[in-house]
């Protein structure tokens, strides 16, 4: 199984994940074209997607979801207030391509995809954890902290690409208004760079994984001050970057690493 981050911020998100048989996105938060583009810099085919999988329906996550399933006639899978949330926005949408799942796994081919919930300020916010055979992979972002369900989901996966949203001295001093910094740093709002390290010391028993930060603020963060300020939490705490763990960057405006499991 293989993953590749397409786009990964706060000006929008998409995740592509395959295995020998199956290919999903998770997100579309860009225009159609973008996903396209970003599809084919990485040798894929948008008419070979079987499923494109919404975690909420903030826009960042869902503005290509609905061209993408009419043109390549992809099934839409989310949870159903979800897709009511979305309904407005997605446009027209062929009655087989509306997958409605509300806590239960799909198969698609020769994946198992699980939703789990996510503390985050939307209808039904949900993360989702992919498996083929013995190999696992998790998305986890939009996290307003790392709660025992999403501990518990990640803690035996072989990749993650996790929330390293924000530091928190840039937004308490950046230039967001107050109401808005309040949401960032709430438990429904995303996780910091510090949190983000602590999260992933409390999943590291396992072994070794591939792990890539994401989701980063445009405003209140950047690659370089998220990367170290993780490496930092884990380092202090006896992790070896490298050995015990592989350490990545999710890019913002094009795919990052393709990571295979």
């Amino acid at each position: 199984m293989n993953f590749c981050s397409l786009y990964s911020g706060s000006s929008g998100n998409s995740i592509f994940v395959s295995s020998k048989n199956t290919k999903i996105l998770i997100d579309a938060g860009l225009p159609g074209k973008s996903i396209e583009k970003a599809l084919a810099s990485i040798g894929e085919n948008p008419n070979e997607i079987d499923g494109i999988f919404v975690t909420h329906e903030h826009t960042d996550h869902t503005k290509g979801v609905g061209v993408l399933s009419r043109r390549y006639d992809i099934p839409i899978y989310t949870h159903p207030l979800t897709w009511k949330a979305i309904l407005s926005t997605v446009g027209k949408i062929k009655e087989d391509n509306i997958r409605i799942i509300d806590n239960e796994s799909v198969t698609i081919k020769d994946i198992d995809i699980t939703s789990y919930v996510i503390p985050h300020d939307a209808v039904h916010p949900q993360g989702y954890a992919v498996c083929n055979g013995n190999k696992k992979f998790c998305l986890a972002t939009d996290l307003g902290y790392f709660s025992k369900e999403v501990e518990y989901i990640l803690k035996d996966a072989d990749a993650i690409l996790l929330e390293s949203n924000h530091d928190v001295e840039m937004v308490k001093f950046g230039p967001y208004p107050y109401p808005l910094k309040r949401r960032i740093l709430s438990n429904v709002g995303h996780l910091s760079n510090e949190d983000c390290g602590k999260a992933l010391l409390s999943i590291l028993s396992n072994g070794p994984k591939k792990v890539m930060l994401g989701h980063l603020s445009k405003t209140n963060n950047y690659p370089e001050l998220a990367y170290q300020t993780v490496a930092n939490v884990l380092t202090e705490n006896g992790v070896k970057i490298g050995a015990d763990i592989e350490l990545f960057m999710a890019k913002r405006d094009m795919p990052s690493k393709y990571i295979e499991l």
